[in-house]
């Protein structure tokens, strides 16, 4: 439900594709993003990403799952950008998405699944 509330706060004046997500930590924090778009669509930055740089820079390091919701038939799944930061920051992380419409339908997978060889360095 988090992700379904963040998703009212996200900024997409020009695709009107809003997206929320919820990042859960180990603690048991939840902490949330909303995609924000730019004309400059590279600028663009995804609900997921938004979560996660929030959480980071907040001092979280360890994250159970996270949430993304849409309006989006089947669910909306993280892009390839949202996919390797996942990798490199939250790697044993849960991934949930629904459906804006049908929250309750969820589907699941790891982090692994949809990333299976993430560029990550081992420090």
């Amino acid at each position: 439900m988090a992700a379904l509330k963040a998703r009212e706060r996200a900024v997409a004046p020009y695709s009107k594709f809003k997206v929320g997500a919820a990042l859960l930590t180990r603690e048991g924090k939840i902490i949330s993003g909303a995609n924000v778009e730019s004309a400059s669509y590279g600028l663009t930055c995804c609900a997921e990403r938004v979560a996660l740089f929030k959480a980071l820079t907040e001092g979280h390091k360890h994250f159970v799952a996270i949430a993304v919701v849409a309006r989006a038939p089947g669910a909306p799944m993280p892009c390839g950008a949202c996919r390797q930061l996942l990798a490199e920051y939250a790697s044993q992380a849960q991934i949930w998405v629904a459906d804006s419409l049908l929250p309750r339908k969820i589907k699941e997978f790891s982090v692994q699944e949809l990333l299976p060889a993430a560029f990550v360095t081992v420090p």
